[in-house]
């Protein structure tokens, strides 16, 4: 016994009338997956119509066993003296292992039903994760000084999305889950596909995070197609698979991160620009301490007030000045020259004095007219 897909010229004709029993299934939207529908004594009459509207697949159920099925839109007549057709398209091979191996122990016998599953693409499914998991942010390095190499920041993020899934496998689905229920809803089985999801998303944000992507936490939004490739290769969603259930598409709308790891990346913020800072500090430290030791006439002076700058940085850039002074002093003295001491030679104590000529004076100040030296 089969489905024999009527001509179009017989829909809405006078061949209409030939029908015993006309089944259909009104339209299952996004909520149903699965609806049964008879006929009231639940036997299905020969050249009884079967309507298969788009969106729907339909399996023909003769005490709990697969007599036919189809995945094809259109009308079909019930003929019980041929052999099943499997109008399926894709989804012929699944049909006849169904009309092989399906069967419910304990199915009332000469029970006829057609069973229509909701072929669509189930939209509309958020997901989001009840605690924040961790995530190896590339974006935010640190140095490790014993290596030499780069480590990721770590942080807590919380991801929030949609994913849609479609049934992939009718005869898994009914075996599984639906069974030879009158109607199997969405709602039944969503809290545990969206835990589900979550541990996949969880496995893929592990890869993402891995030294091989290296994807940076605020970039993962822009990361769907990666998402979902990845979830696809290393068939994170197997649990959700095996279920007859097949992921078709997944978005991150959504990335925050917890209070805690917000302010890592904040000090990590402030810590990269007082780095920049000190670095920029230190080249223009050291080229002051270069033209001071170059000047011989303003290297005391010059060299006082860097002196200052090395109190107002704690001692930082004291060892810039060192090194500068001893470079300088391998080359060339850096003590400056005084016009005022006599014969031009360091460590006397007397000068001359350039408005009088007094040759005594030992002061600040020469002794006759007063003039200053310094």
């Amino acid at each position: 016994m089969g489905l024999i897909k009527a001509a179009v010229s017989a829909v809405g004709s006078t061949l209409h009338d030939q029908w015993k029993d006309y089944i259909k299934c009104e339209d299952l939207g996004q909520d149903i997956l699965m609806k049964k529908v008879s006929t009231p004594n639940g036997i299905i009459s020969k050249d009884s119509a079967i309507q298969v509207s788009p969106g729907q697949m339909a399996i023909i159920f003769e005490s709990g066993k697969v007599i036919d099925a189809t995945a094809e839109e259109g009308i079909y007549t019930f003929d019980r003296s041929t052999s099943p057709t499997f109008f399926a398209g894709q989804f012929g091979p699944v049909f006849k292992e169904m009309w092989n191996r399906f069967v419910y122990n304990g199915a009332p016998s000469k029970e006829q039903a057609v069973f229509y599953i909701n072929a669509k693409e189930i939209m509309d499914n958020k997901f989001g994760t009840p605690a924040p998991v961790p995530f190896q942010d590339w974006s935010h390095p640190i140095p490790n000084q014993m290596t030499g190499s780069m480590n990721p920041l770590r942080v807590d993020v919380k991801c929030f999305g949609k994913y849609t899934f479609k049934i992939s496998d009718p005869a898994v689905f009914m075996s599984k889950i639906a069974g030879t229920a009158d109607e199997y809803r969405k709602d039944e089985i969503t809290e545990q596909m969206r835990s589900e999801v979550i541990g996949s998303f969880q496995n893929v944000l592990n890869e993402l995070g891995n030294s091989n992507h290296k994807t940076p936490v605020l970039e993962l939004p822009s990361s769907t197609d990666e998402i979902k490739k990845m979830m696809d290769e290393k068939v994170f969603d197997q649990p959700i698979r095996d279920r007859g259930i097949s992921i078709v598409g997944f978005v991150v709308e959504s990335v925050t991160l917890d209070e805690e790891s917000n302010k890592k990346i904040d000090n990590y913020e402030l810590s990269s620009n007082s780095f920049m800072q000190q670095g920029t500090l230190t080249g223009a430290y050291a080229n002051a301490v270069q033209d001071a030791a170059n000047n011989a006439n303003g290297a005391a002076n010059g060299f006082m007030g860097i002196g200052m700058m090395n109190m107002a940085s704690n001692g930082m850039m004291g060892a810039v000045t060192n090194n500068v002074m001893n470079n300088q002093n391998n080359g060339q003295s850096t003590t400056a020259y005084d016009p005022y001491l006599n014969n031009n030679q360091q460590g006397e104590t007397k000068r001359t004095c350039p408005k009088c000529g007094n040759t005594e004076v030992s002061g600040k100040f020469c002794n006759q007219c007063g003039q200053p030296l310094e």
